[in-house]
């Protein structure tokens, strides 16, 4: 009798644990799947190229929804006008306000967001490096009363636009290097971006899902680079 009960028993409590086991696998079978999202990497796997766009994305929409006034626009020549050769750091087209002036007390006041300033009649770029406070350290002004000697230096040719695509209908390709140009919206987006190359869809902050750096500009630098190249092969 004894043995029987015991038997009885085991049996019982086998179903028990088979009944709860089967429940709880049921309740987690019916929960939606997921992919859990860490606040910040332990390791900090981020990419340091694409992390610019990243922090300055919370602006996305106000680059997107800002008008644009036709009068004011910068063309594509005018931006690369902007700079002693291609590559350089834009220099200063108006009277700076102090010599020794630093970004955080004057320049980035315009240049940190944008916008329209009305005493130069004119939209400001964005920096894509706004950290970056002592600007006079890589920019400098145009009217200069400085001295400079005559160089011989080899013209440096800008990329063009519409034919860095890697094939037909693909997204246009990066024909320049990213160092100190993370961001891509300070010089693709917003009403101070040249209109050439504004994009259309700042809102998608993720530039470098779609477009990927080239280093095709490398063999368009100058006639004798690309001479030489010819030559070695």
């Amino acid at each position: 009798m004894k043995k029987r009960l015991g038997i009885i028993s085991l049996f019982v409590m086998l179903f028990i644990a088979f009944i709860t086991i089967w429940n709880f696998s049921y309740e987690k079978g019916m929960e939606e799947g997921y992919v859990p999202v860490l606040e910040e990497s332990p390791n900090n796997s981020y990419i340091p190229a694409e992390r610019g766009v990243f922090e300055r994305s919370e602006f996305a929409l106000e680059y997107s929804s800002m008008p644009v006034d036709k009068n004011h626009e910068r063309s594509l020549d005018s931006y690369y006008d902007n700079r002693a050769y291609h590559g350089a750091p834009p220099s200063i087209p108006h009277p700076i306000k102090e010599e020794k002036s630093l970004g955080g007390n004057t320049c980035l006041q315009c240049h940190q967001n944008g916008g329209f300033v009305e005493r130069l009649n004119a939209y400001a770029p964005v920096s894509p490096h706004p950290e970056m406070v002592n600007c006079r350290q890589c920019h400098v002004a145009q009217n200069s009363n400085t001295l400079f000697k005559p160089a011989n230096l080899a013209q440096v040719h800008a990329p063009k636009v519409g034919v860095n695509n890697a094939m037909i209908g693909t997204p246009p390709m990066i024909p320049h290097q990213i160092q100190m140009r993370e961001n891509c919206l300070a010089c693709h987006a917003g009403p101070a971006a040249p209109k050439e190359i504004r994009v259309t869809h700042p809102e998608r902050v993720n530039c470098r899902q779609c477009h990927l750096p080239t280093d095709r500009i490398v063999s368009e630098i100058t006639p004798f680079t690309r001479t030489n190249s010819h030559k070695n092969e």
